[in-house]
């Protein structure tokens, strides 16, 4: 199958910008100066990985693993300059990032060595860099309500996302382009050529999967868009064509129902399906996973339920370090994808500014997954036992705990603070673990 993904999307965007000519032509123009903003992030980010019995990747100066125990603490600056577009029909203009990591501690056998652990760059002898840079940009050009960017993106799509969980976010290289014309419908599309991931300086980075690794993949594309159909629900449609790996599609929807001024009902539902595509990179595979949920939110509180299923005989794979998959069950360590996995997810929020408190919240969730089996899989995604045994009737669970505070008002105004902890617990397939992160955000609007 050859899907054309961002050609179609491009072709669809450029037709409806027609509609919005008489609607722009009475807009003001915004101008390239007048319409540019220049913000600084401050992120100070610490994580500790507690392997508890099992080994950990955590490495000593090349001596290999010392212990099951990982732990850093860094500094993350955020500098963003976005400017506004030149006027006239087509208008020009140009964002650019500069980033910096600073290693503020991470002593010998608890940096994390190289594993999704992440927070910083691991040299060859398996020492974590003192800091590291990145430093890119895009040029952009408006038509209408068609906006193209070519350069280093932040794509935010469920088949594509750049992924922001780390000290510093991940980025891709290439062509996007996005469109407004019809009210309540956004569309998108790009074709990707290159990825950085978090604790990566280089902008040029080949193309990774979070489970099957790198691959020889000359880029992706995908296409799509998201359609409010009132101010209650919104539905989704997108595919992405991971060259030579995979092709994807994902259908989702989201709703709020309002019951009164108090009480909502919550609920949505996501689908993706994924099929082994060209010269089948990570072998031949036909999956498909979802999940659903349904809540209730009433004033401070919601509460929701949501259940998942993968369907496929392997993992259900997306890109490294990315936030590309939207299903209920993908929380802060596990993504209860496994083949043949099915999980139930509980899920609690607090507003606490209801009592007096505002920019206090707080979220905990769990989820049980159960029936992963390994038989069918491919050599790629292959998981077996001492015997060499596909494994099989694999369980694990996770319990999350979140508290966020952002300050209201004041010379900190939108400082945040945030805790995430999580503990899991699995048979043969996956680590047990706990881990906590810190983040303490601090954004300053400099235009």
């Amino acid at each position: 199958m050859n899907i054309q993904v961002p050609l179609s999307v491009a072709v669809i965007a450029a037709v409806s910008a027609g509609y919005a000519v008489s609607a722009q032509a009475e807009a003001p123009p915004e101008g390239f100066i007048e319409g540019s903003s220049l913000t600084v992030l401050n992120r100070n980010f610490y994580f500790n990985r507690d392997h508890r019995e099992s080994a950990a990747p955590t490495y000593n100066s090349g001596k290999g693993n010392t212990n099951g125990y990982s732990e850093a603490w860094a500094h993350g600056i955020i500098t963003t300059f976005k400017s506004g577009f030149t006027q006239g029909t087509v208008g020009v203009g140009v964002d650019a990032f500069a980033m910096i990591g600073l290693k503020l501690d991470t002593g010998g056998g608890r940096n994390g060595g190289r594993s999704s652990f992440d927070v910083l760059p691991v040299n060859s002898n398996g020492d974590a860099r003192d800091e590291y840079t990145k430093l890119g940009g895009a040029a952009k050009v408006r038509l209408f309500d068609t906006v193209v960017k070519v350069g280093d993106v932040f794509p935010s799509t469920p088949v594509v996302a750049a992924g922001d969980s780390r000290l510093l976010p991940e980025s891709f290289r290439g062509v996007t382009v996005e469109n407004t014309s019809v009210k309540g419908l956004t569309l998108q599309g790009g074709r990707l050529h290159a990825m950085s991931q978090p604790v990566s300086s280089d902008l040029n980075d080949g193309l990774a999967t979070f489970y099957g690794g790198p691959v020889d993949s000359p880029w992706v594309g995908y296409g799509g868009g998201d359609y409010e159909l009132n101010d209650n629900i919104t539905v989704s449609l997108y595919a992405s064509q991971l060259k030579d790996v995979w092709n994807q599609y994902y259908g989702g929807t989201h709703f709020v129902y309002p019951l009164n001024d108090e009480l909502a009902l919550i609920g949505g539902l996501n689908y993706y399906k994924a099929v082994d595509e060209g010269k089948k990179r990570l072998g031949e595979f036909d999956n498909d996973i979802w999940s659903a949920k349904i809540g209730v939110r009433y004033g401070a509180h919601t509460v929701a339920l949501s259940h998942q299923r993968n369907n496929g005989d392997d993992d259900f794979d997306y890109l490294r370090q990315s936030d590309s998959i939207f299903v209920d069950n993908s929380i802060q360590y596990s993504d209860f994808n496994s083949p043949k996995e099915r999980s139930w997810m509980l899920r609690y929020d607090l507003d606490m500014s209801a009592y007096g408190i505002p920019g206090l919240s707080f979220m905990t969730r769990y989820v049980r997954g159960s029936g992963a089996d390994y038989a069918n899989a491919n050599a790629f995604y292959m998981r077996t036992d001492g015997n060499g045994d596909p494994l099989d009737n694999q369980k694990r669970w996770e319990r999350d705990i979140e508290v966020k505070y952002v300050v209201q008002s004041g010379a900190a105004k939108d400082l945040s603070l945030r805790v995430r902890q999580a503990t899991t617990r699995a048979t043969a397939f996956e680590s047990d673990l706990d881990e906590v992160r810190l983040i303490v955000e601090y954004p300053l609007s400099i235009l």
